[in-house]
């Protein structure tokens, strides 16, 4: 098993901009320091709490600071963007990363983002519009020929070379593109089923393991449609994170603390609009007003001593089927640093050895493949 780092990032509302951003690149360089795998960097604009519009700024700052762990957006949400710009845009970072760079993409989830930029994702036009920038994004990175793509909601055109010397010419560095990321929550998840289909990397989103396990459902879903195997390694699922010496300090500098606070006032109260509280339990006639942070570090985050958080994980793993790395869930630590950092070094040191028999096994391929 690897561990990696999913941040949204999500910072106190009073938190200055620099200052959050600030945060989000030192934990970046210690995550680096600490043999963490990766780390995806989410996009939001009308979230007081996830305050980074553009997380390419971040992603291609930090790869100046850092030298191994792999960057990337998790993810550009593709309604907002246009595809031939992002691909170019994509494609430079990808170069000057020097190959560290995974694609994370989203169709957003914010009924306010969807009211800034006015696309109707009621209707699930924010999944359709993903699904076509991705193509359009895909095919120039894969074209060497000349072609004009007219969707639904763009239309562009790579057109032939011109005085001789003029031409679309930006391509990744990774062959044949960076690795792709898709993020999912919700039940029968459409993004899952286009990463089952077209072989990109799963992420579960921070829910009950018990609902997480019919997320595997859907990217075997997409996978059927095409005849691929989807292979459980490539899977990552996000957790609520946090390690101390003793139980009672994990308790108290998790659900006390900043992480306790911004579940309190945004996360929760988020997941209730949209309807996801009994997603949270783990037995549906719990009341919704129980479902706190204190229920949640209790049911379903992975709070504790070393020893406490490797059994979790060891359960959580055996409740889903299997994955192949976890994501941690960032939070704003601002004004208590050496608890955060202490939390991952313990991770790191103390839990990532004594994980690595969770291994999913390779997955026998298909026929067709």
């Amino acid at each position: 098993m690897q561990f990696g780092y999913f941040t949204m990032p999500s910072h106190p509302p009073e938190r200055p901009l620099k200052d959050g951003h600030e945060w989000d690149l030192q934990v970046i360089r210690w995550l680096d320091e600490l043999g963490f795998t990766e780390c995806w960097i989410g996009e939001h604009h009308t979230a007081p709490w996830e305050p980074h519009p553009s997380p390419d700024l971040l992603v291609a700052q930090a790869l100046m600071q850092t030298k191994k762990i792999r960057l990337g957006p998790g993810g550009f949400l593709l309604p907002y963007h246009h595809p031939a710009e992002l691909a170019n845009r994509v494609a430079m970072l990808d170069h000057i990363s020097g190959g560290r760079l995974n694609f994370g993409v989203a169709a957003s989830g914010l009924p306010s983002d969807w009211a800034m930029f006015n696309v109707d994702g009621m209707s699930g036009v924010n999944r359709d519009m993903t699904r076509e920038a991705l193509d359009i994004i895909l095919k120039l990175w894969s074209s060497n020929e000349p072609f004009d793509y007219k969707g639904k909601y763009w239309h562009v055109t790579k057109p032939d070379t011109m005085f001789g010397f003029l031409k679309p010419h930006i391509k990744p560095l990774q062959s044949p593109h960076p690795p792709i990321g898709v993020a999912g929550l919700s039940k029968n998840s459409d993004t899952l089923k286009l990463a089952g289909e077209k072989g990109f990397l799963p992420m579960s989103l921070n829910l009950n393991p018990g609902y997480v396990r019919s997320h595997w459902d859907s990217v075997e879903v997409g996978a059927a449609k095409v005849g691929r195997t989807p292979n459980r390694s490539d899977w990552r699922v996000v957790r609520e994170v946090f390690v101390a010496d003793t139980d009672e300090e994990a308790m108290k500098l998790s659900v006390g603390a900043n992480m306790g606070r911004m579940m309190r006032e945004y996360f929760l109260p988020l997941l209730a609009q949209f309807g996801f509280f009994e997603y949270l339990k783990h037995d549906p006639s719990v009341p919704d007003s129980d479902v706190t942070p204190e229920y949640c570090a209790k049911h379903n985050w992975i709070v504790g001593s070393p020893k406490t958080v490797i059994e979790k994980i060891e359960k959580i793993y055996d409740e889903v089927g299997g994955f192949g790395q976890l994501l941690v869930f960032g939070f704003d630590y601002v004004d208590k640093p050496d608890a955060w950092r202490r939390s991952l070094e313990l991770l790191s040191r103390e839990v990532m050895p004594k994980v690595q028999h969770l291994k999913p096994t390779a997955p026998k391929r298909m026929a067709a493949e």
